[in-house]
């Protein structure tokens, strides 16, 4: 007894000398979370032979570091469970790269579902625990894997398209249905779908996921994008039955009423295999054949631009449930898909989904027959109706952005032209509906009753739904001036409601990827939402629009061939290659660099082939300008200096010395071009002396080193002069607030946009808009829902809260933390979720003194910028500065001091 007491007593001892001392930290364990393969959580459909792997690494402790990783892939659960890789183990790899690391084990298969963990080791070479597990399925590999073959209906002959809307040969929409059956012992079902235009498809009448408007729209003749769903649980022993229900989308657009243009495709059509897996190892291919039926579907009219009408009596009831009676159905025919490769989740956006619904906040009663509804929010919507009445009567609601003066709606900012959505009732007991291929943006819903016999039908209840894409929010930003924080507000509406499978211009009138905003507004997009995979598919869609003379056309995927600067100007062009750049330094993505190299080399050689003496005399110059006088030539070779500037960085992250010194030659021949013909050395600053003239070269480094400060103070007296006046447009707004944040003038920005006097966010705000416009004016006539202008969210984030990054470490992994304290803000608190983990910043202004709090995400070391001329008056987390951990002291200006910080949460105390 003795003996145990003592052993006790030894045990007690030993745990009390190894108990932490006061200021003594134990090391805690890391975790590794948010496993992502090619930019998504347990995605379906990977059709990359090695895709690549990333995570976040949490840690409770400060400057944590990774030194090791080893990733486990196996083939099912039971396997991982036991820390075995049967697919692969890539061993202890010495390294602190956590992002974009290619899969290099076993080859993989068509529909192959693979499970992965990680874990590693910090700076103190101490293990983690190993992840939770992760997945990923693998899509359509090769072509000789597609078992089923593309279909359409017997009746449909390819010459009829375009044609009037329900002409001879012509299915305004299609039905397609097949009954299969499924055996005993169903382990695993998955389904690759491409239904073209747009499609719906359901299992035993169920709706297979939650996407809209699916597939994501692309170049067809060179690109058809297949979905990639599991749908197991929708499926039985025994008899089923898959229903496709085709639309038109960008497909197939023709006339009928309002529309940006015209132009087919071809024929509706679509290709479809479902993957039956046995737990006896025994698979099945159900795919689209001869054995498929096709029928009218029950929308009379789809147009992506003017509307979709649905008529409930011709609803085939149970058509796509088991046991139908399909025998007056047309068999369908096999026939050749429009030209484009079918491909994965490789060249997907990220879906489409609703997201919100908003409720009418006032209605306005017009007659008997018409109200209007008033959402109070301008967005991306289809409705949702419930409604009772007589068969064939029916529901008309026309959307719009503005109403007129007696109260009806007003289209003259969707582009004039009618589009609509009716329903016409099958009859009896109240229906309720939601569009299939039909959105618009709009924030007032006229509706109109009618019907054959004059009973009208009662409109029970009508939504707006809210649907835009997935890409997931990554930031979020407020401060203490409340006109501030409703510019964010307007602008971050717009993004979304303009965040489809493409970035589109407006979601009514246009609907196209104009490509100068995809690089202009990258980075503001980029701190509210996580645009990675989005951005990836933009980039297939440049790269498909491609003309075989290397022209970049504005719009891609290029649907309609615009004339003159609308199809080649290249400050929108240039998109090619600046947003490849951003996806690396915002990323670390090589391969987006690698596989778009050579036809980034071959745009940036049409530019040259179309340029006089280095000089680009031609394009849209500055768009929708508020009088910047602006020459015509001065934007366009910027943007050619910035791309051979570019390809230089690019040319040298993949090892092309030759080519680096190519670019960096021919970049120097524009720099001194482009000065000859525009730089004035009487007055120091560039032709006509306006905001875009004189920022666009001085943030992309054409001006003169002996000539910045010059250039920049020309800037600001131009300001002054106007009285705190935006004329820099669409292309030279950002480089404007860039030349006046990058010059310490973050004041002056405050000033030109803490006003509601003259147009810009402020006047637009003042005149009652629910998202951002098109022009400073809000001008009517214009979009009310365009992020073009919007890049000031990118001053909010980088620059009010100081949330920046490192252009030499891509990937976030060396942050720098530098607020701007300016103007009368009291407040301002933001966070930015990077591909290591959340970065935030908080800071306050007293009347003594100045608080930073900051969040650093492991793995990641960043430089903080302090106002202050002695280090005595900082301290962090209540110590002297130089004490505190983690913090080091690099150097001072006489007006700021700099640290370098490990990761972890940091909390600066300067005293004035």
């Amino acid at each position: 007894m003795l003996r145990y007491a003592s052993s006790i007593l030894w045990s007690l001892l030993v745990l009390l000398c190894l108990a932490p001392r006061e200021g003594f930290t134990m090391t805690k364990p890391c975790v590794v979370s948010h496993l992502r393969c090619e930019y998504y959580k347990n995605p379906l459909g990977v059709d990359i032979a090695h895709p690549r792997l990333s995570w976040e690494v949490e840690s409770s402790h400060r400057s944590m570091v990774q030194t090791a990783y080893r990733i486990l892939v196996a083939s099912n659960q039971r396997v991982l469970a036991k820390d075995r890789g049967n697919l692969w183990d890539s061993g202890k790899v010495v390294s602190n790269k956590s992002l974009q690391i290619p899969y290099e084990g076993k080859r993989l298969r068509s529909y192959q579902r693979v499970f992965w963990k990680v874990r590693v080791w910090d700076e103190h070479r101490h293990p983690s625990d190993w992840s939770s597990a992760a997945s990923w399925t693998m899509g359509v590999l090769h072509a000789k894997d597609w078992k089923a073959h593309w279909i359409t209906a017997q009746t449909l002959r390819q010459n009829d398209y375009p044609n009037h809307v329900n002409g001879p040969g012509r299915y305004e929409t299609l039905l397609l249905r097949h009954d299969f059956q499924v055996g005993e012992g169903l382990k695993r079902a998955v389904v690759t779908i491409c239904g073209l235009g747009q499609y719906v498809m359901t299992l035993n009448g169920r709706k297979v996921g939650d996407d809209l408007l699916t597939p994501g729209w692309s170049k067809y003749d060179k690109t058809c994008i297949y979905d990639t769903y599991d749908v197991t649980s929708l499926l039985k022993k025994g008899g089923n039955a898959a229903g496709v229900f085709l639309g038109n989308g960008m497909y197939d657009v023709h006339s009928g009423r309002y529309t940006k243009f015209l132009g087919s495709f071809g024929p509706l059509k679509a290709i479809c295999q479902i993957m039956l897996e046995y737990s006896d190892g025994k698979k099945e291919v159900v795919g689209t054949g001869t054995k498929w039926r096709a029928e009218a579907g029950p929308i009379t009219f789809s147009s992506i631009y003017g509307g979709e009408d649905y008529d409930a009596r011709r609803t085939p009831i149970g058509w796509n449930k088991p046991g139908f009676n399909d025998a007056n159905w047309d068999h369908c025919k096999i026939t050749q898909g429009p030209g484009g490769d079918l491909k994965g989740l490789s060249c997907s956006a990220p879906p489409i989904r609703a997201y919100q619904t908003l409720k009418p906040v006032h209605v306005q009663t017009i007659s008997p027959t018409i109200k209007v509804y008033d959402l109070g929010q301008n967005a991306s919507l289809m409705p949702k109706i419930t409604v009772v009445g007589p068969r064939g009567s029916s529901v008309t609601i026309i959307p719009a952005e503005l109403i007129n003066t007696d109260g009806t709606v007003d289209r003259s900012s969707c582009g004039g032209g009618m589009a609509y959505w009716k329903y016409t009732l099958r009859g009896g007991k109240s229906e309720s509906w939601f569009p299939k291929f039909f959105y618009q943006g709009c924030r007032y819903l006229q509706v109109e009753l009618a019907s054959p016999n004059g009973e009208l039908p009662k409109l029970l209840n009508i939504e707006g739904v809210v649907i835009h894409s997935s890409s997931s929010s990554a930031g979020e930003f407020a401060c203490s001036n409340k006109l501030f924080n409703r510019i964010y507000t307007i602008i971050r509406w717009a993004q979304r409601n303009n965040m489809m499978s493409i970035l589109t211009d407006c979601p009514h009138r246009e609907r196209l990827g104009w490509l100068e905003q995809d690089h202009l507004n990258g980075p503001s997009l980029r701190y509210d939402f996580n645009l990675d995979a989005l951005y990836t598919k933009i980039m297939n869609d440049m790269a498909d629009s491609q003309l075989s003379d290397g022209l970049i056309p504005d719009i891609a995927p290029e649907y309609v061939v615009f004339s003159d600067g609308f199809r080649d100007s290249p400050e929108w062009g240039s998109a090619f290659i600046l947003c490849a750049w951003q996806q690396y330094e915002w990323t670390d993505d090589t391969r987006i660099l690698r596989e778009h190299y050579n036809g980034m080399a071959r745009y940036v050689d049409y530019l040259g082939s179309k340029a006089k003496d280095h000089i680009l005399s031609y394009g849209l110059s500055d768009w929708l300008d508020m009088g910047g006088n602006t020459p015509m030539g001065l934007t366009a070779t910027a943007f050619y200096f910035d791309d051979l500037q570019t390809m230089e960085n690019i040319s040298r992250v993949l090892g092309k010395p030759e080519d680096t010194a190519k670019y960096n030659d021919l970049k120097e021949k524009v720099r001194e071009a482009f000065n000859r013909k525009f730089f004035d050395s009487d007055t120091h600053s560039y032709r006509n002396g306006g905001q875009t003239s004189n920022s666009i070269p001085l943030v992309m480094g054409i001006v003169d080193p002996q000539y910045r400060k010059d250039v920049l103070n020309a800037i600001v007296r131009d300001i002054v002069k106007r009285n705190y006046a935006i004329t820099a447009g669409d292309v030279g707004y950002r480089y404007l607030l860039l030349a006046l944040a990058q010059g310490g003038r973050s004041d002056v920005i405050y000033k030109l946009n803490n006003q509601t006097a003259t147009p810009g966010y402020g006047y637009q705000i003042a005149h009652g808009v629910t998202s951002l416009a098109e022009s400073w004016d809000a001008n009517r006539n214009d979009s009310q829902d365009h992020f073009m202008l919007g890049q000031i969210v990118e001053w909010f984030f980088d620059d009010l809260a100081g949330i920046g990054y490192d252009r030499h470490s891509p990937g976030f992994s060396k942050i720098i933390i530098k607020p701007a304290f300016t103007g009368d803000l009291k407040w301002v608190r933001a966070y930015y979720d990077s591909p290591h983990g959340r970065i935030s910043s908080s800071w306050k202004v007293g009347k003594k003194h100045i608080s930073l709090d900051i969040t650093i995400p492991a793995n990641t070391t960043a430089v903080v910028s302090l106002p202050s001329k002695r280090l005595s008056d900082i301290t962090e987390s209540g110590k002297p500065v130089r004490q505190a951990d983690g913090v080091k002291y690099l150097k001072t200006d006489g007006k700021t001091m700099e640290f370098r910080v490990g990761s972890g949460e940091y909390r600066f105390h300067i005293e004035k």
